[in-house]
């Protein structure tokens, strides 16, 4: 071609008009949630600046958002600007829609509702009322609730058992009515074990000081009064309740609640107390993955696995379980993971005008549950939530239909019918 040198200027084309720019669309303001995460984004640039300094780099671009933000929530009709206003707090996600609230527990002393975090506290509160109205009662209580190491617990009342017995066998022997506190059985069985101190003095004993042959000091005893000593049969009777008594522990409460039919049956939204662990159940947990380390290492036949399989359910504590009902209404409860099946047969017979008809109940894919097997809830897979179908003993359906009525006519008591919810 023509060729053109290095050194000249290139020719520049023509440029061409522009086209008409599309009109400008309003810029649409924050939404709340973006308002309320700017909100969050400059408060904690706040609390890492020192307030003392003069204004830095950081300052200006705060204030630059600061003015952005205010000026497009004014644009969007909103007259409330970040920075001035406190935002609420939002509510945990899907809070509204729990299958239900958490894990309660009722106490068996007051009858009070408890929260799982509760009822350790509440109980103890329970029982230490107690003591105003029943001494004997509440301390025996005491020691089987409040000692946690069971084996120390049955050594101690099997001690103080024996003391018993002596004193009723040998009523005319002073020795036996005499029990030495710093003698060594009394201080490694009894001495440790809250509440023991309380039930000897609620049967009769008394604390005194009595001088000891060939030693200086005195040393204290628990000694029988006369009052005690004329009743044996008190002390037997004190006995026999010690020797039986169990740990207090609060009932877990069913919750029952009744939806109607609703397509979202199956679709269970938990809240965490299902699922958190104990230190116990943490450190069981921690052990099983060890061995199952080890076992990772050989062959494992099919009955192996199925125990690794019912293992792996074991670690749930809690279930919520739902059945429907001939008419599609669902009943629901919680239930302990390790509670037998017969449990929530006994729940749902409860709740049925007709609780002397037999009935079944079926698990997911037609299992049938059989009330009489003795099988918990996770060795069936029901943990941690499952919805299972009532269904009328194949003679009682046979009666129903002969009598001319319908069989998914509703069952339930009419007090439940009254309070029934909206899934």
């Amino acid at each position: 071609g023509s060729g053109q040198k290095l050194s000249c200027q290139p020719r520049k084309a023509p440029k061409e008009k522009p086209s008409q720019p599309p009109a400008r669309q309003p810029r649409q303001g924050p939404t709340n949630e973006a308002q309320m995460a700017a909100a969050a984004a400059l408060a904690r640039l706040e609390q890492k600046q020192p307030r003392a300094r003069g204004p830095t780099s950081q300052d200006s671009i705060r204030n630059q958002v600061r003015k952005e933000l205010r000026a497009e929530a004014t644009v969007s009709g909103n007259p409330e600007a970040p920075g001035n206003n406190t935002a609420q707090e939002p509510k945990e996600e899907g809070s509204a829609h729990l299958a239900v609230p958490g894990v309660y527990f009722t106490c068996p002393l007051t009858g009070a509702i408890l929260r799982k975090d509760q009822r350790d506290a509440r109980i103890r509160e329970a029982i230490l009322m107690h003591f105003s109205t029943d001494p004997v009662a509440a301390s025996i209580m005491k020691i089987h609730t409040f000692n946690k190491d069971r084996d120390r617990v049955k050594l101690g009342v099997d001690t103080i058992a024996k003391y018993l017995d002596n004193i009723h066998l040998h009523p005319e022997e002073e020795k036996y009515r005499k029990i030495k506190v710093q003698n060594k059985v009394f201080q490694e069985r009894i001495h440790c074990l809250e509440g023991t101190h309380e039930f000897f003095e609620a049967i009769g004993f008394q604390k005194v000081l009595l001088p000891i042959p060939d030693q200086e000091g005195p040393e204290e005893f628990y000694v029988l009064g006369e009052a005690a000593l004329a009743q044996p049969q008190s002390l037997e009777r004190h006995k026999e309740h010690l020797l039986s008594a169990e740990p207090v522990r609060a009932t877990l409460a069913r919750q029952r609640r009744v939806f109607r039919p609703s397509p979202l049956a199956s679709q269970f939204d938990l809240p965490t107390d299902f699922f958190n662990l104990t230190a116990e159940e943490i450190k069981r947990e921690q052990r099983l993955r060890s061995e199952a380390v080890e076992r990772l290492s050989v062959l494992r036949t099919k009955a192996m696995r199925e125990r690794e399989e019912q293992r792996e359910m074991r670690k749930y504590t809690y279930t919520l379980l739902r059945v429907r009902l001939p008419d599609g209404c669902l009943l629901q409860g919680t239930f302990y993971a390790r509670e037998r099946v017969a449990a929530l047969y006994g729940f749902v017979r409860e709740a049925l005008q007709n609780d002397w008809l037999p009935f079944e109940l079926l698990a997911s894919g037609g299992q049938k549950l059989s009330e009489d097997e003795n099988l918990a809830f996770n060795e069936c897979g029901l943990v941690p939530s499952a919805l299972l179908t009532f269904s009328w003993d194949a003679a009682v359906l046979e009666d129903i239909r002969a009598a001319g009525t319908q069989p998914d006519t509703s069952i339930l008591k009419p007090e439940l019918l009254s309070a029934i919810e909206k899934l």
